[in-house]
Parts: C-alpha cells; sequence; structure tokens
C-alpha cells in the first residue's frame, strides 16, 4: 500500500484527538494514532508491536532490521486538552498560513512521526546493518505511563535514543526533574471567638510553608548548574485550599506545589528531607499532615557530554548540547541503556498554546539530519568494541 506524502501524514495524525489528561472528561485513548502509524509502519516493513499500557492507552514499538545496538526514534503520541474557541483554525485540521503548519500535536510532537516516516522511506532499500526502532508512547503530558511501562519491562533498545520533543533543532543533553508534591493538614475546627476550641489548619500550613521556603533557600545554596537558564532547582507554591467562613477555626487546609530539581538531585532524597520537616511541625500544632506525590516525578536527566550522540548530534547540527527546564521521557529510555538526547523541530515557545505550529523551513533540515543519523547508527558498518 503507498504510504501518503508528507503533508497527508501531519494532517491524519492530527486529525486523531489523543488528548491525555489527569481530569477525566478532557482524557481520550491513543489507540488510534497508534494503530495509524503501525499500519503505516507495516506497510513499509516494520516489525509493529503494540503494547496496551491502560484500557485505550498503547505504546508502539516498530522495527526494521534486527540484532543489538542501533537507532530509537522516540516521541509521545499524546496532545494536551485545547481550547478550540481561542484557536484561528480548528485544533483538529491541518492548516498552513505564514510560512507554517498549524494544529494540534504539529510541533509537541505527533507531527514528528510524520517525518521520521518522510526520511526513512527513502533509505529501505538499502540494507541495515543495526536496527531501526520507532517507539511512540502514550500518555507523556500527564502520567508518562508509557515510558514508565517500557521502563518496568527493562527490554533493552537500541544503542541511541533521539526524542524528537521540539528543541528548535538545536540538541539538548540535560533536563530538571518534575515533582508536583500535595501536603493537607487536618486541624480541628470550632469558634473564632475562643482559639482553644479548635486547631487551625491554616496556621500549621503557615508554618509548613516556612519550612518548604527554607528548604528552598537551602537547596538553592547547595546546588547550581550554569547550563540551565534558570540555573537552580526551583519550588512553586502553586495552590493553597482551606476553611469556609472568617468566624471558623480553619480544620482542613491543602498546598500543592512544584518542585524542579537538577541533575544530581533525588527526588525520593528530597521527599525525605520535606517530611523530616513535617513530621515534627504535625506533634506541635497536633494536626494531622499528609504528604504524598500528586504525579510520579520525572527524574532529572543528563547525557555525558563525551558520549557519542551527543557530539554526532553537535557535529550533524553545529549547535552545542544544552539544557532545558521541561521534562521529558529520557530518563526512562536512559535506563534501558540508550544514549539518549532531546532534539526536534518544533519551537516549545508555541507548544501547550492554541495555534500550535510548526515552521515550514524546520523540514528539511529535519529529514536531513534524520538520515544523518540512521545512516550512522543503522546502515553504516557497525562500530568495534
Amino acid at each position: 500500500m503507498a504510504i501518503p506524502p508528507l503533508k497527508q501524514l501531519f494532517a491524519e495524525l492530527i486529525a486523531l484527538p489523543s488528548v491525555s489528561c489527569t481530569q477525566a472528561a478532557l482524557d481520550l485513548p491513543n489507540r488510534p494514532v497508534i494503530e495509524r502509524l503501525a499500519g503505516w509502519l507495516g506497510d513499509l516493513g516494520f516489525a509493529c508491536e503494540i503494547q496496551e499500557v491502560a484500557p485505550g492507552k498503547c505504546n508502539l514499538l516498530a522495527s526494521y532490521g534486527s540484532g543489538p545496538g542501533g537507532l530509537v526514534l522516540a516521541g509521545h503520541s499524546d496532545t494536551v486538552p485545547f481550547d478550540g474557541a481561542l484557536w484561528a483554525s480548528d485544533p483538529l485540521e491541518l492548516s498552513e498560513r505564514d510560512g507554517r503548519w498549524h494544529g494540534l500535536g504539529s510541533c509537541d510532537m505527533k507531527g514528528f512521526f510524520a517525518l521520521v516516516i518522510e526520511a526513512v522511506r527513502e533509505l529501505l532499500d538499502r540494507p541495515f546493518r543495526q536496527p531501526l526502532l520507532i517507539l511512540a508512547t502514550c500518555d507523556e503530558e500527564s502520567s508518562m505511563s508509557g515510558a514508565r511501562a517500557l521502563a518496568a519491562a527493562g527490554r533493552p533498545l537500541g544503542r541511541a535514543a533521539l526524542i524528537g520533543e521540539p528543541t528548535g533543532l538545536k540538541p539538548v543533553r540535560l533536563h530538571k526533574g518534575v515533582m508536583m508534591e500535595r501536603i493537607d493538614i487536618r486541624g480541628q475546627s470550632g469558634h473564632s471567638s475562643d482559639p482553644s476550641l479548635g486547631r487551625s489548619a491554616l496556621e500549621a500550613m503557615h508554618a509548613a510553608i516556612g519550612e518548604l521556603l527554607d528548604l528552598r533557600s537551602q537547596w538553592q545554596r547547595e546546588y547550581r548548574n550554569p547550563l540551565f537558564n534558570v540555573p537552580q532547582p526551583t519550588l512553586n507554591l502553586g495552590c493553597i485550599h482551606g476553611g469556609d467562613n472568617p468566624n471558623r477555626i480553619c480544620g482542613q487546609c491543602s498546598l500543592e506545589f512544584d518542585l524542579r530539581p537538577l541533575p544530581g538531585m533525588d527526588p525520593q532524597q528530597l521527599r525525605a528531607a520535606i517530611l523530616r520537616k513535617l513530621q515534627p511541625l504535625a506533634e506541635q500544632r497536633q494536626v494531622s499532615i499528609d504528604f504524598r506525590p500528586l504525579f510520579p516525578s520525572v527524574p532529572p536527566f543528563e547525557e555525558p557530554a563525551a558520549s557519542e550522540l551527543v557530539r554526532l548530534a553537535e557535529r550533524l547540527t553545529g549547535h552545542a548540547a544544552g539544557a532545558v527546564a521541561f521534562g521529558t521521557e529520557a530518563p526512562y529510555l536512559q535506563q534501558l541503556g540508550c544514549e539518549t538526547l532531546i532534539l526536534g523541530p518544533g519551537d516549545i515557545a508555541c507548544a501547550h498554546q492554541p495555534n500550535e505550529y510548526l515552521e515550514l523551513s524546520r523540514i528539511e533540515p529535519t529529514l536531513q539530519l534524520l538520515r544523518q543519523l540512521i545512516g550512522h547508527y543503522c546502515l553504516a558498518p557497525a562500530a568495534t568494541p
């Protein structure tokens, strides 16, 4: 079966909604996208394996050639939710204007799979000495359950893995971790005229926030990496809810916050440090404190500057590998033994935004880069140890 031209590949992927969201009413299956990709890649001769992670939520691992080593071209098949009223065109319909292709997922990042297919179809008449694997995951924009399931299965992939997240075609070898946490404090409500009638959860939370800010200051003194635009770890107090009326002692209060650790900072150790501050506070204030993650954390990521993939990408793009603040699936591929790099044609500034787009001027350089990487890892003779 003939594979559609590039623009149609883009259009068909964008037309298949695959929103992942923590709100069940907005969450959608990604299976239709995975099955469409598997159909195209299967027609090109790839062996396609669909891994169901949850009902309607799937990963795809498509392989061409066999043996150890090789290259993984990876990305996520889901998108964030969208507000169609804020778009200048239908988010689920590819639209071209101002030298850009607009559509939900054009940049972040279903469009990357269309570019991979376009790049590889011209190379399939050549002998593959090492395998090419194309990986499409589910739920990266919410729980990262697809990448977590892949890492938990422990199946070795390739020698190198490129994740096509939006980096403006500049290689990225480091990113911060992502931790989203929640503190719930339960005290005792009572009449505000007599403080002895209750135990204020809001006042206890005030003390807890003080401890968090002290820890933030401590971590920012201890950890710094000048490769990042914001070189310290960050801790953002995102939202707080508590109490119901001025004349009642607040009986319950909750806080949600975001913590972005640098490479070298262990999320579990950070949680343990927070817990050590909260436990004595609960005793002093005679309240109960529950501290837990809203989602499993995304670990910080760092690929060594001297790794083969980093050096190759720097040579091919002409850019030194840098760092970004957003999280990706890179740590999970790294856990499977891949040298891992983040490098894609989109711009992060338009990701998660109305009128998301891909610059048409990025298409040909991306195709050239992908073919060069495939040539190096899959078509050239295998490197000797």
